[in-house]
């Protein structure tokens, strides 16, 4: 379309990267964001809190860090791993004082059982209070990896419990 009436689109919406009504509505609530972004290879969760000057980051874990400090000797990229990942970030949370929050899934499409969700399973399991359906969040075997290695499920109740117990 041509022409002085056409308006061209901000970068970020042309290239789909951030729905601007959507996070307009998410930050005139003022509550905490869970942020949770996932990549081909890691899952990263962060608790963000929005400033005029820009967004503050209170809390945040990448799944990089589960081998790192809790020899977990499976992919970083699972489903159990992004629900170990929201854990250990909602732990930190809950140790900066936060209760509650509500989840950013930016342009990752909301897809049942995906690992988003399983992220804030484990956020919600730390503590935090986050508005969910619970027929989105994927089903307790696959949240300890019952369907990848029958052999995941005692680590991750160590894990688990590590990062629970703050050891």
């Amino acid at each position: 379309m041509k022409g002085p009436r056409y308006h061209v689109k901000t970068r970020r919406r042309r290239e789909g990267k951030t729905n601007y009504r959507k996070r307009l509505n998410m930050l005139r609530s003022r509550k905490i964001r869970v942020v949770v972004r996932k990549s081909i290879q890691h899952t990263n969760v962060q608790f963000i809190e929005y400033l005029e000057g820009g967004d503050k980051i209170i809390a945040s874990a990448v799944s990089k860090e589960l081998a790192a400090k809790y020899q977990w000797k499976f992919s970083t990229a699972t489903t159990p791993a992004a629900y170990l990942t929201g854990l250990l970030a909602g732990k930190r949370a809950a140790e900066r004082g936060i209760s509650e929050s509500i989840l950013d899934v930016g342009r990752h499409p909301p897809v049942t059982g995906s690992k988003v969700f399983a992220a804030l399973k484990g956020v919600s399991d730390a503590g935090i209070t986050c508005p969910y359906d619970e027929g989105k969040i994927p089903n307790e075997e696959r949240l300890y990896g019952g369907h990848l290695k029958q052999e995941m499920k005692p680590i991750i109740e160590e894990i688990k419990s590590k990062i629970m117990g703050g050891k």
